[in-house]
């Protein structure tokens, strides 16, 4: 399998994710709800101004490729584009909830989950083939996530409406092709923004004060919002849903041993066990990269 540009980008973004407790740990006394109010409408005025007065001309290219679309592709375009934010809005929140309300762990089991998810949805929807090898890859996955539920059966629930929203996600953007993607981008938090807008004076717990409080939403919209989430539509671009599952695996990693060596949580054998086996798993499904040039080389 060649390197590629898309693949880095999916890389990257998911090893940017793994740090994402560490800007998300210091607002756990504010409302999960508050969380994602301010997060997301920051995230809405930065790529409302960035593409409608910085990218103008990406604008007035996309809005006349949409028009010129069949109407069945538009009306597909447009579907895709705003079952996105709705995906997004739902995995925002009990992402948040889960990670300052029930443990960084439970949080990561979310996105163990997630993979598994995302490669059996793909399989179906989007007729994605797998490999031998990547089916064995699967297979430990699942034996690893069996593994580590038997330790938090209670957290489980809330782990599959997290994994589940965001492998819903990534397969429906797969299919949401044509268009520029920060643009694509802009329009589902535009949309999230307006789903959440009318809730914002009823639930939210009222205006933080703290400084501390913006400049963390601030870093938390650009480094663990914009970013990520753009450098994850361009890869889908180049690499398959399956691919993405698995690469996503990187967070839950990374979140396990942010929670074992910054946050000091209690990590047993049965654990150490289930998350090794699942960075086997990603070497695994990733048997043609990471050994592609070698076989080349022998043939």
């Amino acid at each position: 399998m060649k390197f590629s540009k898309y693949y880095l980008a999916a890389f990257i973004s998911f090893v940017i994710w793994g740090f994402f407790s560490l800007a998300l740990k210091p607002l756990a006394a504010y409302a999960s709800l508050d969380i994602l109010f301010y997060r997301v409408f920051l995230c809405a005025v930065i790529m409302a101004v960035i593409s409608f007065f910085v990218r103008v001309k990406v604008l007035k290219e996309n809005t006349r490729l949409l028009r010129a679309l069949p109407a069945k592709q538009r009306f597909r375009a447009v579907w895709l584009t705003l079952l996105g934010g709705i995906l997004l809005t739902a995995n925002w929140f009990f992402f948040i909830y889960v990670m300052n309300h029930i443990s960084i762990k439970a949080a990561s089991f979310a996105y163990l989950v997630c993979p598994i998810m995302t490669t059996v949805i793909a399989y179906f929807v989007l007729s994605e083939k797998l490999s031998k090898w990547q089916w064995v890859a699967v297979g430990i996955s699942i034996f690893s996530c069996l593994l580590l539920s038997f330790n938090s059966i209670a957290d489980i629930a809330y782990s599959l409406i997290v994994a589940g929203s965001y492998a819903l996600y990534l397969v429906s953007q797969r299919k949401n092709v044509g268009l520029d993607k920060f643009l694509v981008l802009t329009v589902q938090i535009l949309f999230s923004a307006l789903i959440l807008l009318p809730f914002y004076p009823v639930y939210s717990e009222g205006i933080p004060t703290e400084i501390s409080f913006y400049a963390l939403i601030l870093v938390i919209a650009v480094l663990f919002t914009i970013v990520p989430l753009y450098l994850n539509l361009y890869a889908l671009q180049g690499v398959t849903s399956s691919t993405m599952g698995i690469l996503l695996y990187i967070n839950p990693l990374m979140n396990f041993a942010i929670a074992l060596l910054y946050y000091h949580e209690n990590i047993n054998s049965i654990q150490i066990i289930g998350y090794s086996l699942i960075l086997v798993s990603i070497v695994v499904f990733n048997e043609r990269f990471i050994f592609g040039r070698r076989r080349t080389a022998l043939v």
